[in-house]
């Protein structure tokens, strides 16, 4: 995949190491001289240390062929330039950081999928794990659906009942939904009749934050 990011900043650098192990073919717009060298001396890719707010810049970048932008600087008011002036230079998928979710609705109105809040993700996974410590790999979505993996313990409800049941008799809330099983490492989808045993590490999907009473009682 042809790839334009724009930003060199913490979320952008971690983007660009992904993408480029993946083996995408990646340019980087990065208007900081030092960031745009730190990133240059570290990929051997094409970084352009310029304003990514023209039309011109884009160009450069290789906007024709681009399979998709992301935006992910600090500033959503330059995130939301690029935006447009990617919509109007027809790169096929476009991508931003949103910082304030006030500002959602102008990225989505111009057909870009957006990831809102990304210091509220970081804040709600460190809350989760001081919090919540059987809990692990929280995941944040839109309209505030979760995904998290929870450690299940030898007094939890789930033990020795298939999931069915738990979730007939009201142990598994109704906005909640079990989608994988791990057990000895070995990782499986949740069928309804899989029994649930201590040890194992389930992943849920939620339609809502659920209460710290309903992880204690999940988890045992």
């Amino acid at each position: 995949m042809y790839m334009i990011v724009v930003g060199a900043g913490s979320i952008g650098a971690s983007l660009i190491e992904i993408a480029v192990k993946e083996k995408n073919n990646v340019v980087v717009i990065e208007a900081n001289d030092e960031r745009a060298r730190l990133i240059s001396s570290r990929h051997d890719i094409t970084v352009l240390n310029e304003n990514a707010t023209t039309a011109d810049t884009l160009r450069e970048a290789g906007a024709e062929r681009a399979d998709a932008l992301i935006a992910t600087t600090s500033d959503d008011a330059v995130n939301l330039m690029v935006v447009s002036i990617a919509e109007g230079l027809e790169i096929p998928s476009i991508v931003s950081v949103v910082n304030e979710q006030d500002h959602a609705d102008f990225f989505r109105r111009l057909g870009a999928n957006v990831m809102e809040n990304p210091e509220d993700i970081v804040a709600n996974h460190l809350y989760n794990a001081v919090k919540r410590p059987r809990v692990t790999d929280y995941v944040a979505l839109s309209q505030g659906d979760q995904l998290f993996r929870l450690a299940v313990g030898e007094e939890s409800p789930l033990v020795g009942r298939p999931l069915s049941d738990s979730a007939k008799r009201g142990v598994i809330p109704e906005a909640m939904l079990a989608i994988a099983v791990e057990r000895d490492t070995k990782r499986t989808i949740a069928e309804t009749d899989a029994v649930i045993e201590s040890g194992d590490i389930v992943t849920f999907f939620s339609l809502e934050r659920p209460s710290d009473e309903i992880i204690d009682k999940l988890s045992g």
